[in-house]
């Protein structure tokens, strides 16, 4: 007990200096004669939005506040000090060119109701109704089955299944649910026998993989989706998939082998016995009904249904609520810590293009001399190493508006990577390719706290498919560009 509080208290203490730092840094960039920064005719306004990208910056990385509440004090300065109802102290002349021109209050709140977010509501609905019904249950019993009892086949089972539940459900969410499941066979299996490390390392593997198959899978797959909407080339649920879909399935059968070959099963059978309620009533059948409804839309090209995927994720919020499938009891279960933290994405990439920032650092940087291969794998490398270490919404937040600026200063010398899509899809695979530490990701976390694997353990395969996803996934993504699919 002793020494924990001593880790508390310095854990305290750390968390203290780097918001001090963080703090102190943001006034002093805030501050800065605009001149130092090496970009011509820079604003009072963008100057400001430095200095708060800074601060998002410094404070996710640190993590010395937590990460949902870097994103809400994001929005609420750039209300205060850079928008058209901003304090009095903050208020300028916009009719001077020095000053700048502030934002509209308006765009900076409606961060929070992007039609992304609606998509990410409409996922974590569909998720706490299958939840709360037993429909999760009913397919992990069904889908399970056809892999029999043998061991190796019985891990695939679950790699597979865990990949496609975090497909359509947060994958910490799916962790969870999926490591309860396992419970009963880690009694059959031998204590001092790698059987349970390898069922145990296949949750999360194959949560944080099966993140990439859809735009709802994983955070940063909405980040790059919302910011790719913004400069004109959108991409639907059925496109993403279409491409997606088929590295996911590659990756899950890698990594079975991966965990096979470091962790070997010593028992040759497992007995299964998935427990769990499944609700009988009309209700379940409303939640299936949706549940197939809102994938077949989602998935059905827009110009055939006349609708995109952000509308297609109100259907199940409406008709949950007309049927009194969700409550208002439900809703406290939604994950808004993940909203604010896309949200405050959001805002800092308005901050950028609304305030002119973003054009005049392309005015003023060279990016065109640039080699469009280095920004593709350096951009890459970057979100893969500090996704390790610090949320991968809070890295793609940073990075993807970073990398739109980039992009569009690059101009046409992107066409030989595939574009713009190319560098930011390729942000969302990076940061779903990291997983070597229990802190890297959620679901390592959860299965980390289990006391059945340990961080070497993990770190042999988390490092060992980190590499192959960021290879496979990055080839794909060239050639798919090359022949312009995105």
């Amino acid at each position: 007990m002793a020494v924990k509080e001593l880790k508390s208290k310095a854990m305290n203490k750390k968390n203290v200096f780097s918001f001090l730092f963080t703090i102190l840094a943001t006034i002093i960039v805030w501050n800065l004669p605009t001149d130092s920064f090496g970009i011509d005719g820079l604003t009072v306004v963008q100057q400001r939005i430095i200095a708060i990208f800074v601060f998002a910056t410094l404070s996710w990385l640190t993590e010395s506040i937590p990460a949902w509440a870097t994103s809400l004090v994001i929005i609420m300065t750039m209300c205060l000090t850079v928008s058209n109802n901003s304090l009095a102290f903050f208020k300028g002349d916009e009719t001077d060119a020095a000053f700048g021109t502030l934002l509209k209050s308006k765009a900076i709140m409606a961060s929070f109701a992007d039609p992304v977010i609606m998509l990410f509501l409409g996922g974590f609905t569909l998720a706490i109704a299958a939840s709360k019904f037993g429909l999760d249950v009913l397919l992990a019993r069904n889908l399970i089955r056809p892999f029999g009892k043998k061991s190796e086949n019985v891990l695939l089972g679950f790699l597979l299944i865990t990949g496609f539940f975090s497909m359509f459900v947060s994958n910490t969410a799916t962790a969870a649910m999926m490591l309860t499941f396992l419970t009963p066979v880690f009694a059959a299996l031998p204590a001092n026998g790698k059987g349970r490390i390898a069922l145990t390392m296949s949750i999360p593997v194959a949560a944080n993989l099966g993140g990439m198959g859809t735009p709802i899978g994983t955070p940063p797959n909405a980040i790059a989706l919302q910011q790719l909407s913004e400069m004109g080339m959108s991409i639907d649920f059925g496109k993403w998939m279409m491409f997606m879909l088929p590295l996911v399935l590659l990756l899950l059968f890698i990594s079975w082998r991966v965990i096979l070959w470091f962790y070997p099963f010593t028992q040759k059978t497992i007995e299964l016995n998935i427990q769990g309620h499944v609700h009988e009533g009309w209700k379940m059948w409303v939640v299936s009904g949706t549940f197939i409804l809102t994938i077949l839309l989602w998935v059905l090209p827009s110009d055939m249904t006349g609708i995109d995927s952000n509308t297609v994720a109100l259907v199940p919020m409406g008709l949950f609520a007309l049927t009194g499938v969700i409550t208002r009891k439900d809703l406290s279960e939604i994950d808004w810590s993940v909203i604010w933290m896309v949200a405050g994405g959001f805002a800092l990439g308005l901050g950028l293009n609304g305030s002119g920032l973003a054009d005049a650092a392309i005015e003023s940087i060279p990016f065109g001399e640039w080699s469009p291969i280095v920004i593709l794998l350096v951009s890459g490398l970057i979100c893969y190493f500090l996704s390790n270490f610090i949320s991968n919404t809070a890295t793609a937040a940073l990075l993807v508006p970073i990398l739109a600026t980039v992009c569009k200063g690059m101009g046409g010398s992107l066409a030989s990577i595939g574009g713009t899509a190319t560098v930011l899809v390729g942000i969302a695979v990076a940061a779903s390719s990291a997983m070597c530490l229990p802190i890297s990701t959620p679901p390592n976390a959860i299965a980390f706290s289990t006391g059945l694997v340990k961080q070497n353990e993990m770190l042999k395969v988390g490092l060992t498919m980190g590499i192959v996803t960021m290879v496979l996934g990055y080839i794909l993504l060239y050639f798919i560009g090359q022949m312009g699919l995105i």
